[in-house]
């Protein structure tokens, strides 16, 4: 999400009220803006901190359960971060979370896309400022590193995002606003959603981002990359946007109920790889699909299919995997403008079924790598049949 930024805020704020009083002129004006930029953008010097993890405290007449999520943010907190960037375009506001001992902290793509300084905040009032280690905007996921005290690392537990149920109840940690160190309680509302990734696919459109976790506790900007955490204390995902209208906005709107976290398990594949070679290459299979909301009783009447669940194969890339495997996409016309039938239904994936496009890219994601081969059932017809399919790696 893209961040209102607090040095913005403060120089707007100087500038109404010595527009005011006549004590700025414009040429002032740009000296103090130039000062506060240059400030943020100096390496500050590694300090020994002093910070000692406080002890739970008890909640006169708490429930269990309260006093439960006083201990998780007890717990936690030492573990989150406050980002604040600094970009040609102004600046923007974030959160992260440390992923390791070594200092490398985890946040969104789109929290330091153009960034040209990264200052980094922890709840114990350390500052220091990051590097870039590495982006992928296929996940919307970027690890930056900072040169802190061991003391002030407190790495964040991952759990498991495909063992997160819906009714579960989450809470969010993050930099709403700038409002640093803000806990919001909700539930798993949902599972298995997808969302466009930052990346254009050659095709045209965006690649896919499987297995998000919408959630109500409420999202907002600044929240980006902070992490979402069952009630144990571990992360089992990444905030990353909120629903608005009938767009996924990263930033641009306040909180709506419906929001998105990227799952941990995708993070563990993604994060590993970025700290050693800067990227993750994803697998690839090359076909155009169509949308599972869009698969309503009277499309699927109209494609003749022969089940009601599944992926419908709209195009093949011709010399891409799918195709070299014998994948048919859609060819004849039907009564729908646009709807072509004769597609394959891709039902499995390596024996594991396959109800909408979600549960195949996110098991591709999450499991395979460029160089496997996998093994598709498709619905041809009335006829089923495996494919072998070897996987590339995406463009």
């Amino acid at each position: 999400m893209k961040r209102y930024s607090i040095l913005s805020i403060f120089i707007v704020f100087i500038f109404i009220t010595s527009a005011a009083c006549n004590l700025l002129d414009p040429t002032a004006l740009g000296k103090l803006e130039s000062a506060l930029k240059n400030q943020i953008e100096q390496q500050i010097e590694p300090q020994e901190s002093t910070y000692q993890q406080p002890a739970i405290p008890e909640i006169v007449n708490a429930s269990p359960f309260e006093q439960n999520l006083a201990g998780l943010y007890q717990k936690t907190i030492p573990g989150v971060v406050s980002i604040q960037i600094i970009s040609q375009n102004g600046g923007g506001l974030g959160t992260g979370f440390v992923f390791d001992q070594n200092g490398h902290i985890v946040t969104n793509e789109h929290v330091i896309d153009g960034a040209t300084a990264i200052e980094v905040d922890f709840h114990s009032g350390y500052k220091t400022t990051a590097t870039l280690v590495g982006a992928d905007k296929d996940s919307d996921i970027a690890v930056i590193k900072v040169d802190a005290p061991s003391s002030e690392l407190h790495p964040l537990p991952l759990g498991d995002s495909r063992s997160a149920m819906v009714g579960q109840s989450v809470v969010a940690i993050g930099n709403p606003f700038g409002l640093s160190g803000t806990m919001t309680l909700g539930i798993v509302s949902a599972l298995g959603r997808t969302q466009d990734s930052n990346r254009e696919a050659t095709s045209g459109g965006n690649f896919s981002v499987a297995d998000m976790i919408q959630t109500d506790a409420a999202i907002n900007p600044g929240n980006s990359g902070g992490p979402l955490l069952n009630l144990a204390g571990e992360v089992i995902g990444i905030n990353r946007s909120i629903r608005t209208g009938n767009s996924t906005a990263q930033g641009e709107a306040s909180n709506s109920g419906i929001g998105f976290a990227l799952p941990i398990n995708l993070a563990k594949r993604v994060v590993p790889a970025i700290i050693q070679s800067g990227k993750f290459e994803y697998p690839y299979m090359g076909i155009s699909t169509l949308n599972s909301e869009m698969m309503s009783l009277h499309v699927i009447q109209q494609l003749g299919l022969q089940k009601m669940t599944g992926v419908y194969v709209t195009d093949v890339q011709p010399g891409g995997p799918a195709d070299l495997a014998g994948l048919k996409g859609a060819s004849a016309d039907t009564s729908l403008p646009g709807l072509l039938s004769g597609g394959d239904l891709i039902i499995a994936i390596d024996g594991n079924e396959v109800k909408i496009y979600d549960d195949l890219i996110g098991y591709l994601v999450e499991f395979k790598s460029p160089g496997d081969t996998i093994t598709l059932t498709v619905l041809r017809g009335s006829e089923t049949v495996d494919l072998q399919l070897e996987l590339v790696q995406r463009p």
